[in-house]
């Protein structure tokens, strides 16, 4: 039998959206993998399908797409992983393949696309399946890289690589991070180590604590002005009241990177102070196998420091609230039993 949650009823966590189910093991189908759960990250992603900001795709989903887990079975037709190997889920689960999207390396914008704990039941549970060619081989225990610090990477690292590449940073150059959980502090680690100055704006006065600890040049609260001109600014906070304090913080030609898959409303902006001089503003949506591949790749050679809180799975709803009350240092990650 598969242990789990399920979102019952979106809404507030305060109204209790997650339920405890216990269902048949998943069986897989060709080409599909079927995993034991070793760790879930628990992403805000997830908060917003319990919360109802994103709409359910299908009912009683398990949420999850940040899977440490290790093969215990296998479908027709597999042919990159046995039983035995560790993988990785991410949040990207399909895609068709044949859009002008997926023919031009612009996967993530495939019309068709799938995603863990959306379309498909994910890692908040002990067992979840995955179709192989959207697994990531990952490496043992043996390196020190232990399952509940391989989670977060699977998500809010991939995602926060690809907004990395998409805020244009220039070498050398001056970043802005708006919001500092668990993608923020691994994008940080990144510019730093290819010679950003990073400043962290956040509300939350451990995770500009944490911001510093990691090499930040400066920390602060989540709407004051960084110290210099920015090149280039990401913002992770889903608040969109914070778009234009962000757009007026950057140099002439400096660019905005909206992480989140939900933002609030963005207030009237002026063409003056905020997108004049050629500043820009772009979105980041969902991310390429090939920056999954490219980020992992990354995180091994620069040694990624992740900042992780573990939960048991029996406490996936405490997590989820904890995140919603910004009381998460880092990244929260359920473990099995």
């Amino acid at each position: 039998m598969l242990s789990g949650w399920v979102v019952d009823r979106p809404g507030p966590m305060i109204t209790e959206p997650l339920v405890r189910v216990g269902r048949p093991k998943p069986v897989p189908g060709p080409r599909e993998l079927l995993l034991r759960v070793e760790a879930c990250g628990v992403c805000r992603t997830d908060l917003h399908l319990a919360e109802g900001d994103l709409p359910p795709h299908r009912r009683e989903t398990v949420p999850g797409h940040e899977v440490v887990g290790r093969v215990i079975g296998t479908g027709e037709l597999v042919g990159r992983f046995a039983e035995g190997d560790r993988v990785g889920v991410a949040w990207l689960r399909g895609t068709c393949g044949s859009c002008a999207y997926c023919l031009t390396g612009r996967e993530n914008l495939c019309p068709y696309s799938l995603y863990t704990g959306w379309d498909a039941d994910g890692g908040f549970a002990d067992f979840t399946s995955v179709p192989e060619d959207y697994a990531y081989a990952l490496p043992e225990d043996t390196d020190g890289r232990d399952a509940v610090h391989l989670a977060p990477l699977l998500c809010a690292g991939i995602i926060g690589y690809r907004a990395l590449r998409r805020s244009d940073l220039p070498a050398g150059g001056r970043l802005g991070i708006y919001g500092f959980g668990a993608s923020a502090h691994i994008a940080a680690q990144v510019a730093l180590a290819e010679g950003a100055t990073v400043h962290v704006l956040t509300r939350s006065e451990r995770a500009r604590e944490l911001a510093l600890e990691l090499g930040a040049a400066s920390a602060g609260a989540a709407a004051e002005r960084p110290p210099e001109p920015l090149d280039a600014a990401i913002l992770f906070a889903p608040v969109g009241d914070l778009v234009p304090p962000a757009l007026e913080a950057l140099d002439r030609g400096g660019t905005l990177a909206v992480a989140g898959i939900h933002l609030t409303d963005i207030p009237a902006l002026s063409y003056q102070r905020h997108l004049f001089q050629e500043r820009n503003l772009r979105s980041v949506t969902s991310n390429t196998r090939q920056d999954g591949q490219e980020f992992l790749a990354l995180a091994a050679r620069i040694g990624i420091r992740v900042t992780a809180t573990p939960y048991p799975l029996d406490h996936a709803d405490r997590a989820l609230s904890d995140l919603a009350a910004d009381r998460v240092n880092g990244a929260a990650v359920l473990v099995p039993d």
